[in-house]
């Protein structure tokens, strides 16, 4: 099934520009693998070394966070949008 991934302007260089790509896969983990195997660098940038996501960036599947959904495991049915954020932190 095809989803549409929004990608956050840090990492559009990987995207070669683009905004919003459109991805296959079942799961939120199978769309970050296939978000690598067509754009190499990115899983690097959204997941740790255990394959997690990692702390500081934020992905929502229809505007819920996975993170209170099943993570890397939550389902995905075909139209669904998923959206990648970095967190910003800073200020006084």
């Amino acid at each position: 099934m095809s989803v549409s991934v929004r990608i956050p302007t840090p990492l559009r260089k990987l995207t070669g520009g683009a905004d919003e790509v459109s991805v296959e896969g079942a799961n939120v983990g199978e769309i970050i693998e296939n978000l690598e195997a067509a754009h190499p660098g990115l899983k690097e940038r959204l997941c740790d070394d255990n394959g997690e996501i990692r702390r500081f960036v934020n992905v929502y599947v229809n505007d819920e966070d996975v993170r209170f959904m099943a993570g890397r495991a939550t389902e995905l049915k075909d139209g669904d949008e998923v959206s990648i954020v970095p967190a910003i932190a800073g200020g006084k």
